[in-house]
This record gives C-alpha cells, sequence and structure tokens, in this order.
C-alpha cells in the first residue's frame, strides 16, 4: 500500500484538490456550472489525449529498442562532461511538450543514463529547445535576442548536470513492471 501511494501520490494529490474544486464550483454554481466545468475538463483532456499516447508510445518504443544499460557509455555517471554535453544535445533537439520529454527521460534512465546527465536534458530541453527558440523567440523577440538568450542559457544544462551528480539525494527511475527490452536484433541472447 505504501509503495502505491508513493508512486501514485501525485494522482492522489491532483484527485483530491479537482474534487475539492468541484465541490466547490458545484455549491457556487449549481449542478449547470459543474456539468460546464466537466464539459471544459473532458474537451482538455481530449485535446492532450493524442499527445500523451503518441509520447507513451515513444517511450514504449524506445525502451524496446534500446537494451539496459546501452546508454550508460555515453550518458552514465562515468561519462563525465562529454556526457552531459550528449545529453544537454540532446534535450535542446527533443521536440513537442512534457508529454514527450518525460517519458523519454524515464527510458534514458533505464537505459543507464545518470541522474546528472538527465537532469541536464530536461534544462536544455526547457531552456533552449530548438523547437522553442525556432518557432516562438526568433519571430516574437527576434533573431539577436533569441541568440543572446539561447547563449546564455546554453551553460545551465551542463551546470545544473554537474551540480546534480554532486547533491546527496539517492535516486534511481521507478520501476515500470514492464518487462525488459528484447535483445537487439542480430545479437544474441
Amino acid at each position: 500500500m505504501r509503495n502505491l501511494l508513493r508512486r501514485h501520490s501525485s494522482v492522489f494529490l491532483l484527485g483530491g484538490i479537482s474534487l475539492i474544486a468541484g465541490g466547490l464550483v458545484r455549491w457556487l454554481h449549481g449542478p449547470e456550472g459543474f456539468a460546464r466545468a466537466l464539459g471544459v475538463a473532458l474537451d482538455i483532456f481530449l485535446a492532450v489525449l493524442p499527445a500523451m499516447l503518441a509520447g507513451l508510445l515513444l517511450a514504449g518504443s524506445l525502451k524496446q529498442i534500446i537494451p539496459s544499460g546501452a546508454l550508460a557509455k555515453w550518458m552514465g555517471a562515468e561519462s563525465g562532461w562529454w556526457g552531459l554535453g550528449v545529453a544537454t544535445v540532446a534535450g535542446m533537439a527533443t521536440p513537442g511538450g512534457p508529454m514527450a520529454a518525460f517519458p523519454l527521460v524515464l527510458v534514458l534512465a533505464q537505459a543507464g543514463a545518470d541522474r546528472g546527465a538527465l537532469i541536464a536534458f530536461i534544462v536544455a530541453w526547457g531552456l533552449n529547445g530548438f523547437q522553442r527558440v525556432l518557432v516562438w523567440e526568433v519571430p516574437l523577440l527576434g533573431a539577436d535576442f533569441a541568440l543572446l538568450r539561447f547563449l546564455c542559457g546554453l551553460p545551465l544544462g551542463f551546470v545544473a548536470g554537474w551540480l546534480a551528480r554532486r547533491v546527496p539525494i539517492d535516486w534511481s527511475p521507478p520501476d515500470t513492471g514492464a518487462p525488459p527490452a528484447a535483445p537487439a536484433i542480430g545479437r544474441r541472447a
């Protein structure tokens, strides 16, 4: 039971907040207001569902393609600054929102990337994603400002990854309960 609560604590927390908010809407605006709120929630869910399914399909597919431990050389604890650089570039190149990036982070962790590389990936994705820079910043803020902001943010993935390797917090990727990845094609088991 404790493991269930720990693994799904965010679901329980958001569920509790949602129940309180739904009760408050029903109390303040009646059943009609509650029905409108449910309609808005359903619209948002249906808008987000394709991206969520695509992100989970990507993560599941990559988990089957990339054997456990395959990335330890490239992004593991012994990869040093090189691993942080690989993770930073991979984070910048990852398109899409959190429903694509975070399942990918989980796959990277289970394939041997250490927490420093994962932090570098997330920071680079959040700050310097190529998609964000090219689609939003250059057209809205201008190329000079976008380049300045990009260059100023560039070292932050490295710094965050380096710090993550030194912070004394024990972390390991959660067990998804999925079967282990199949051996790569052409490889003997």
